[in-house]
């Protein structure tokens, strides 16, 4: 039986969220207000607390109170779980309102972010829940006269810094494994998408989540943002967003108290194709990396690297795929891709196109905005031929539904330019050949690559970048260790 599609633009105008500051297990007013702009048509969704610095050390100092105390931290492994498991049925029950809280202020058509969003949302929390009692601690086997442990203890208050692209999935992802551990957190959301992170923590409280164990901070990351990063009381510093605020982070972390800083960065993902590869699966998985989520993915495909001997056959295949991935309303259900997050996000992917037109790259497709009519923020699928790997749109991160076509002639060359950027986040390799499938993965200095897919994986695998995509892994039993420190304890035996 067909499952009937909800109503999404009737659920937009009755769904209700908190708009204030979460400090303490209580909403507070903040120190200004902001409007929410949805990019599906430019009209206020809501208006929101902002924080300034008064704000957040009251968030920090909530956060530290209920650290220390062991309302939280001191609970059994088994009795946190409880929490979260509680908490991930929650989110399920409330995936409608979650998913067209998505859409609203950030444009992901609903349908995939009920799908995908709200489905990660949950998974994560019922995941890091079950996982908490099945991470142990170590005793190894020294000389018979001692005894020695090695403990797991979390490292205090979290402070989270997540971007607006996928606001659900980045914010549980950083959440779950902190809270699991029992760490205490202040959780900044993207000033675009405060919604949904106020929401979830609204369902974290019902879940049984003690008060000043989630603290949710509204705000810019000029004001807010940096008043977290360079809080003297915050002992771990977790963002995903630019590489340039992740230096930026940094630099303040170092300044206070030299907190403990893991940073999920950029990318200019590479789908490489060889000969021999299945070239029409290739192909709409290529299409896809680079307009799913409007492009705006750091692990986005939107580099296309294919082998000079079946360019054209694989172009031909992708531009077509691309064809058929065109914006429209994220309230319709049948939306393939929906908006672009914001006008300034709108404006800087068609400036990046621009000047990579100009320095002499050929449009094949796309190439400026569309639907402007509705008042919102729409990009089609683009796709520019004829560059070189140093030119702009081989290098920069354009964060839109962009593809940047290269050729290479030998596995070396896939390699050498897959390489030749300041990022190493994720790519693909589409090949039949086991021994190449393995020689151009290791080649590749990134944290994930993909052999004949994209975008695959689960909990179980850990999410991260080297070079300028960052460092420290997110998902998997790896992201625990961002937010524990190691105690030895060494006894002599009398």
């Amino acid at each position: 039986m067909t499952a009937i599609a909800p109503d999404w633009r009737a659920l937009a105008g009755t769904v209700r969220y908190p708009t204030d500051l979460l400090i303490d297990g209580s909403w507070s007013r903040g120190a200004a207000r902001h409007e929410v702009i949805s990019p599906i048509d430019g009209q206020v969704v809501a208006d929101v607390a902002f924080a300034d610095a008064v704000d957040v050390d009251r968030a920090v100092a909530a956060a530290r109170a209920s650290f220390e105390d062991g309302r939280w931290s001191g609970l059994a492994p088994a009795e946190r779980k409880e929490v979260l498991v509680r908490w991930a049925h929650l989110v399920n029950e409330h995936a409608e309102q979650l998913a067209v809280l998505t859409a609203l202020e950030m444009g992901k058509p609903a349908r995939e972010a009920k799908a995908i969003d709200v489905r990660a949302c949950h998974r994560t929390l019922r995941w890091f829940g079950e996982a908490i009692d099945k991470v142990l601690d170590e005793m190894p086997s020294v000389d018979p006269s001692a005894w020695a442990m090695i403990e797991r203890e979390p490292a205090g208050v979290v402070g989270a810094i997540t971007p607006w692209n996928f606001p659900l999935t980045l914010e549980t992802w950083k959440i779950a494994p902190a809270l699991a551990v029992g760490c205490s957190m202040v959780l900044k959301p993207a000033e675009l998408s405060p919604l949904t992170a106020l929401y979830v923590a609204e369902l974290g409280l019902q879940a049984g989540l003690p008060e000043g164990v989630l603290n949710v901070v509204n705000g810019t990351g000029a004001e807010a943002g940096a008043a977290l990063a360079g809080h003297p009381d915050v002992d771990v510093i977790t963002f995903t967003g630019s590489t340039a605020t992740g230096r930026a982070i940094m630099t303040a972390a170092a300044q206070s108290n030299l907190k403990r800083t893991y940073l999920e960065l950029g990318g200019k993902g590479a789908n490489i194709v060889f000969p021999d590869a299945d070239l029409e699966k290739a192909a709409a998985t290529i299409a896809w990396a680079v307009t799913y989520n409007a492009g705006q993915m750091c692990t986005a495909g939107s580099r296309l690297l294919v082998h000079q001997s079946v360019k054209d056959e694989v172009l031909d295949r992708v531009l077509a795929k691309m064809a058929q991935m065109q914006p429209a309303h994220p309230l319709d259900d049948a939306a393939p891709i929906g908006a672009i997050a914001s006008q300034r996000q709108l404006q800087n992917i068609h400036s990046i196109v621009s000047e990579g037109l100009a320095e002499g790259g050929r449009l094949l497709m796309g190439g400026a905005p569309v639907m402007t009519e509705t008042g919102g923020c729409y990009y089609p699928p683009t796709a520019v031929d004829d560059l070189q790997p140093d030119s702009l749109l081989a290098q920069k991160e354009v964060f839109g539904p962009v593809l940047s076509v290269l050729t290479f002639a030998s596995d070396d060359d896939a390699i050498r330019i897959g390489n030749a950027t300041p990022y190493g986040l994720a790519s693909g390799v589409w090949t039949n050949d086991l021994s190449r499938a393995r020689r151009v993965s290791k080649g590749l200095r990134m944290g994930t690559v993909w052999v004949n897919c994209y975008e695959e994986g689960d909990l179980t695998v850990p999410f991260g970048g080297v070079k300028q995509s960052g460092f420290g892994s997110d998902k998997s039993l790896h992201a625990m260790d961002k937010f524990t420190s190691l105690k030895t304890t060494w006894i002599e035996l009398s």
